[in-house]
């Protein structure tokens, strides 16, 4: 008689990560780069009260079994990423790939993280970095008397000097691909980390190889469709509710047959 409470108890716990996965991705409408997440779903293991195939009689088999769920659980959340979209800013130093890839980061332990939020500045020195002053990979620095900034579509980097009629190249954007995007860890700051899962990364020129071009002036918006999410909370709210209604029902089923006298 206890069951159902248990069972409904794990849909509600259910639910609940499912809000936060909903709730994280609204959260994060804005944040540039960003990719949403996916829950997916798992039913618990299975009561054979009968097993399918048993003898009902000498010569007959029951031809179905007899099983009651014991719930389901959140098995993992899928990265989803599908190209968000751009946004015009006019700043030279943000870079939108369109296409396939990631920039490649130095963080200050000295590994190597990613990213597609190209939201890149200088700092004191010249180099190229993210907000939070982590160089990208390969290291690009620009010129104090820079009066111009070029980056093509191939990611070559070019600026224009004081005194000079024509630009000079000073670095070059790579970008990193992977066999498989989704088994990035996220870290956080618009960052992935490699897994095991997500491959080694092939790196390369922006605009070959599959990888995609770049943009100049433009950053990636969060690939968050806020309808959609918006119909995920509705429904996952309502299924926290139905779950709530089950613990209900089952606490007056038990009251009911405490009740019960001779």
């Amino acid at each position: 008689m206890t069951m159902p409470l248990y069972t409904a108890a794990n849909g509600m716990q259910v639910q609940q990560l499912n809000m936060n996965v909903v709730a994280n991705n609204l959260a994060n409408v804005n944040t540039t780069g960003f990719k949403s997440s996916r829950p997916e779903f798992q039913d618990l293991l299975y009561q054979n009260l009968r097993p399918a195939g048993a003898n009902a009689t000498t010569s007959t088999e029951i031809p179905t079994g007899l099983q009651v769920g014991l719930g389901s659980r959140l098995a993992s959340t899928i990265r989803l990423h599908t190209q968000g979209a751009a946004k015009n800013t006019g700043q030279a130093l943000d870079l939108m790939i369109e296409g396939e890839g990631f920039f490649e980061i130095e963080m200050p332990d000295g590994n190597t993280a990613f990213t597609r939020a190209g939201s890149f500045t200088m700092d004191s020195t010249g180099r190229v970095v993210t907000v939070d002053g982590d160089p990208v990979v390969p290291a690009i620095t620009i010129p104090a008397d820079t009066q111009q900034i070029i980056v093509g579509i191939d990611g070559t980097v070019s600026v224009l000097q004081a005194g000079q009629q024509t630009a000079s190249q000073v670095g070059q954007v790579q970008l990193a691909q992977f066999p498989n995007p989704a088994g990035l860890e996220a870290t956080g700051h618009n960052l992935f980390r490699e897994t095991e899962t997500s491959g080694s990364p092939t790196r390369g020129n922006p605009n070959q190889d599959g990888l995609g071009r770049i943009s100049q002036g433009f950053l990636e918006l969060s690939n968050v469709d806020i309808v959609t999410e918006l119909v995920n909370m509705i429904v996952g709210q309502r299924a926290y509710e139905v779950n709530s209604k089950a613990i209900q029902t089952s606490d007056e089923m038990l009251q009911t047959a405490a009740n019960v006298k001779r």
